[in-house]
C-alpha cells in the first residue's frame, strides 16, 4: 500500500472515532445500519418510551370495538329493526279504543250534507269503547311479519359487516403506522450516518485529502437524508392520527406501537376452500340474501291485499246524559263479524305486487353481483399474500447484499479507489433496501388480515 493510501487510512480512522464520539454511535464505519440492528430498534422502542402509552393489534381492534361510532351506529339500526317485527305482529293483536263524547244540539235537527252516517243530532252525553279483532287476511300479516324479521336478519348481518370492517380498517391503519415508525427510525439513523461521512469529508478536505467536490456530494447526500427524514415523520403523525380516528378517539393520542413477534403463518394453499367459506359467511353477503328474500316476503304480502279480510267487532258504552224519546236505554252494545272485498282500486295492488317483485329480482342479481365480487377478492387476496410472503425472502436477501455493498464501497472509498458517488450509491441502496424490508414484513402481515376479512373469519 503507498504512503499516500496509509495517511489517508490513518485520517478516516482518526475522524471517524472523532465522528463517532460527537455523535453517540458505536460503529466507526458510517453505514447505516444492519437489518438485525434495525429490528433490534425497532423493537426496543417499543418498551423503551415512557410517554407514549404502548398499543398492541389485538389492543387497537378491541378499542376500535368499543369506540368507533360506526359499531353502535349499526346496533342501534338492528335493534331498531327489532322493533319492525313487533309493529308487523301488532295487526294480530286486538284494537282497544276507549271515548267520551259530550253533544249540545238543536235536538231533532239533522245533518244534510257530507255524511252517509245517522244525520240526527241530539243533546247527549256518552262514554264507550270499541274493540276489533283480525280473524284472517290470507296470508297478507304474516308475509308482512316474515318480511320483518328477515329485514331484521339482514340488520344484524350488516352490524357483523361493520365490525369486521373496523377491525379489517384497525389492522391496515395499525400496520401503516407500525411501518411509518419503523421508517421513521430507518430515516433517523441514515441522518446520523450521513452526518458521519460529512464529518469525516469536511475534516479530509480540510487537510487537502479530499477535494471540496467530494465535500458538496457528502453535504447533498447530508440533506437529503434530513428530508426523508422530515417525510417520515410527516407520515409517521399522519397514519397515527388515521389510527387515533378509527380507534374512536377526538383527540390525539401518540402510541409506541408493539409488534406481535409471533411467526407469520404461511400463506393457505387450497384457493376453492377459501372461496366457499367466503360464500358461506361473508355477513355482507348474508345481509344482502336476507334482503332479496325480505323482498320476496314482501311482493307476497303485496299480492295477498287481493285477497278479502275477515275480523270481528264488538263496542259498549253507557249514555248517562240523553234525551228519554231518544234513547230506550241508557247503555248500548253490539258484536260483530265483517269481511272486507276489494273488487277494483284501479289497479293500485297490482303494480305494487309487480314492483315489489321486480325489486326482488333486482336484489337476487345485485347478490349474485357481490358474489362474483367476493370470488374475485378472495382470490386476489390471496394471490397478494403469496406474492408478499415471497417479498419476505426476497427483500432479506437484498439487505444482506445492500450491507455487503456498503461496507465494500467504504472501504473503496477508505482506500481511494473511488468517489464519493460510489459510497453515497451504497448508502442510498441499503436505505432503501431497509425500507423494502419493513414494508414487505408488515404487508404480509396486512395481507393476512385483508384475506380474513374476505374470506368472513370472524376477528
Amino acid at each position: 500500500m503507498s504512503k499516500h493510501a496509509w495517511i489517508v487510512t490513518a485520517t478516516l480512522l482518526a475522524t471517524s472515532l472523532s465522528a463517532v464520539a460527537q455523535s453517540g454511535n458505536a460503529s466507526a464505519l458510517p453505514a447505516a445500519p444492519a437489518m438485525h440492528l434495525t429490528l433490534q430498534m425497532n423493537n426496543a422502542a417499543g418498551v423503551s418510551s415512557g410517554q407514549n402509552p404502548p398499543l398492541t393489534r389485538q389492543q387497537a381492534e378491541q378499542m376500535a370495538l368499543r369506540n368507533n361510532p360506526r359499531i353502535s351506529a349499526s346496533k342501534l339500526l338492528a335493534m331498531a329493526q327489532q322493533q319492525g317485527v313487533r309493529e308487523a305482529r301488532a295487526a294480530y293483536l286486538p284494537d282497544l279504543t276507549g271515548a267520551v263524547t259530550a253533544v249540545k244540539a238543536d235536538t231533532g235537527s239533522r245533518v244534510s250534507a257530507s255524511s252517509l252516517t245517522a244525520s240526527r243530532l241530539i243533546t247527549h252525553a256518552g262514554a264507550g269503547g270499541e274493540l276489533s279483532q283480525l280473524i284472517t287476511d290470507f296470508g297478507h300479516t304474516r308475509n308482512l311479519i316474515l318480511t320483518q324479521k328477515l329485514e331484521a336478519q339482514a340488520a344484524n348481518a350488516n352490524a357483523l359487516a361493520t365490525k369486521e370492517e373496523i377491525v379489517l380498517y384497525t389492522d391496515q391503519a395499525f400496520y401503516n403506522a407500525l411501518t411509518a415508525q419503523a421508517i421513521l427510525r430507518v430515516a433517523q439513523q441514515t441522518v446520523k450516518t450521513r452526518q458521519i461521512t460529512e464529518t469525516q469529508v469536511n475534516q479530509l478536505t480540510a487537510h487537502k485529502l479530499r477535494s471540496t467536490l467530494d465535500l458538496s456530494f457528502a453535504q447533498v447526500n447530508l440533506s437529503e437524508a434530513k428530508l426523508m427524514e422530515l417525510d417520515a415523520e410527516n407520515n409517521a403523525a399522519a397514519s397515527m392520527a388515521q389510527l387515533d380516528a378509527i380507534l374512536g378517539l377526538d383527540h390525539s393520542v401518540e402510541y409506541q406501537l408493539v409488534e406481535d413477534h409471533a411467526t407469520a403463518p404461511a400463506p393457505p394453499v387450497d384457493l376453492d376452500s377459501l372461496v366457499q367459506q367466503a360464500i358461506q359467511q361473508r355477513p355482507d353477503l348474508m345481509a344482502m340474501n336476507y334482503g332479496t328474500r325480505s323482498e320476496q316476503k314482501y311482493a307476497h304480502a303485496e299480492r295477498d291485499q287481493l285477497l278479502p279480510t275477515i275480523s270481528a267487532m264488538g263496542t259498549v258504552g253507557a249514555t248517562p246524559v240523553r234525551v228519554d224519546r231518544y234513547y230506550t236505554s241508557n247503555w248500548w252494545g253490539a258484536v260483530g263479524v265483517n269481511m272486507n272485498v276489494p273488487i277494483f282500486n284501479g289497479f293500485l295492488y297490482n303494480a305494487q305486487a309487480k314492483a315489489a317483485r321486480e325489486r326482488a329480482e333486482a336484489d337476487a342479481e345485485n347478490a349474485r353481483d357481490l358474489k362474483d365480487q367476493i370470488v374475485r377478492d378472495v382470490h386476489t387476496s390471496w394471490l397478494r399474500v403469496n406474492t408478499a410472503y415471497q417479498r419476505l425472502t426476497v427483500t432479506t436477501q437484498l439487505v444482506q447484499e445492500a450491507d455487503m455493498g456498503l461496507k465494500l464501497a467504504q472501504t473503496r472509498y477508505n482506500l481511494g479507489l473511488s468517489s464519493i458517488v460510489e459510497l453515497s450509491q451504497a448508502q442510498l441502496q441499503q436505505t432503501r433496501a431497509q425500507i423494502e424490508a419493513t414494508n414487505a414484513r408488515y404487508e404480509y402481515r396486512l395481507a393476512l388480515a385483508t384475506l380474513r376479512y374476505q374470506t368472513g373469519q370472524l376477528p
